[in-house]
């Protein structure tokens, strides 16, 4: 997989992308990230990318002259790009499901933006327009690397366990059960008892059980589309009526 992210400001992007895991696939070659600083394509001596927006108002407005140059540059230097995806709050939400999707592509493209945005005209230029919540950020850095970390790590190789997040919150359809490591007893909790007990079997039925009750009680609209097994609508029906 290749990430190529057009910013105002590589500089930030540069020691997140270097460290941890994503660090590690990248020095291994299992992905590739490119950065590409779009006042490279402004064309003017002072290397400005916004205007004032016509019709007035606050803030300033990235030109769609610049991106536009700033994306031919990159389809000259890329055979490929199978996605240009906008950052925005304006786009549709990211979730686990397109995190799978995407990590299936061979090139994206992540356009990220600042100040008050850019000329609408840009989205004649995108393929996607994507973002990670219902809330405004400084600008798209952030969302870039929500992007990189949540598809890049279903990149076999990645991850040093290929299956771990097959079981990981969202990706079963449930949020994750909870996990447990030694100490065995802290401040009076205790691990629990069946985690110790060597039975295969009925730790993954704890586990999914936990699974379903930590979904139900912090998330249950994730019920309405999970697939679930006749055993876990009993388990289901039953905790409801504790409850």
């Amino acid at each position: 997989m290749h990430y190529s992210v057009l910013t105002l400001f590589p500089q930030l992007l540069e020691p997140w992308l270097d460290e941890a895991l994503i660090g590690r696939a990248r020095a291994k070659g299992l992905i590739d990230i490119s950065l590409h600083n779009l006042r490279y394509h402004a064309h003017n001596k002072h290397n400005t990318v916004d205007d004032y927006p016509y019709g007035g108002g606050a803030g300033m407005v990235i030109r769609v002259d610049v991106v536009a140059r700033a994306l031919q540059a990159l389809r000259e230097a890329f055979e490929t790009i199978d996605a240009v995806i906008l950052l925005s709050p304006a786009g549709r939400v990211f979730n686990q499901k397109l995190a799978e999707e995407l990590s299936q592509k061979k090139h994206l493209s992540l356009l990220c933006g600042r100040y008050e945005g850019f000329d609408a005209r840009v989205e004649n230029l995108i393929t996607d327009e994507i973002s990670i919540g219902d809330y405004v950020l400084m600008g798209g850095e952030v969302a870039a690397l929500t992007l990189i970390e949540a598809t890049s790590r279903l990149i076999p190789g990645v991850i040093g366990d290929e299956a771990s997040h097959q079981q990981d919150s969202h990706s079963s359809g449930l949020l994750d059960y909870p996990e447990y490591t030694r100490p065995p007893s802290y401040e009076g909790k205790q691990v629990p008892d069946i985690l110790l007990s060597g039975h295969h079997a009925n730790i993954m039925r704890w586990r999914r059980q936990e699974a379903l009750k930590r979904t139900l009680l912090r998330r249950s609209d994730m019920l309405n589309k999970a697939e679930l097994s006749a055993e876990d609508l009993g388990f289901l029906e039953k905790l409801s009526q504790e409850f």
